[in-house]
């Protein structure tokens, strides 16, 4: 199958990808000159944070917040290091962990929320009435309904 984008679609994508990387490097680059924790290891603390006990399977993980195995293994290893969560043996399958939440990184979280939704609303929600939030919110629904073997 050798179907292209028309130009429209090819913009629009250069547009989400560029606007996604700008949006996520600013709002990186404002917590850590806050002295907070940087963006990525955020995203994986909110994950631990809204799971049951506060804990997940590695692979769980790693598909919440779209790493590769390896790739999470790493950042798992510098949270731990950093004493943000903590690994523990699963009882069940002695192959497995789980990545669990420290108090350490709750604190982290909450430290760094009121600078990354300032992020939020100073870099994205301020550029959006609530119609296009809708509509945008909605389309990005509708694509993430992508086939399993995509």
């Amino acid at each position: 199958m050798n179907i292209k984008p028309d130009e429209l679609h090819l913009n629009a994508w250069r547009l989400f990808i560029t606007t996604h990387a700008t949006l996520i490097d600013a709002i990186d680059r404002e917590l850590v000159a806050a002295g907070c924790i940087p963006l990525h290891w955020y995203d994986v603390l909110v994950e631990l944070v809204e799971a049951s006990d506060h804990r997940l399977r590695l692979y769980e993980l790693a598909d919440k917040v779209v790493l590769s195995r390896s790739g999470l293994t790493r950042l798992v290893d510098k949270l731990e290091n950093a004493g943000l969560l903590k690994r523990e043996p699963n009882p069940e399958d002695r192959r497995g962990y789980y990545a669990v939440l420290t108090e350490a990184g709750h604190d982290a979280l909450r430290k760094a929320w009121p600078i990354y939704a300032a992020g939020i609303q100073n870099h994205f929600a301020v550029n959006l009435t609530n119609t296009e939030a809708q509509v945008f919110s909605t389309a990005l629904q509708k694509i993430l309904k992508l086939p399993d073997d995509v």
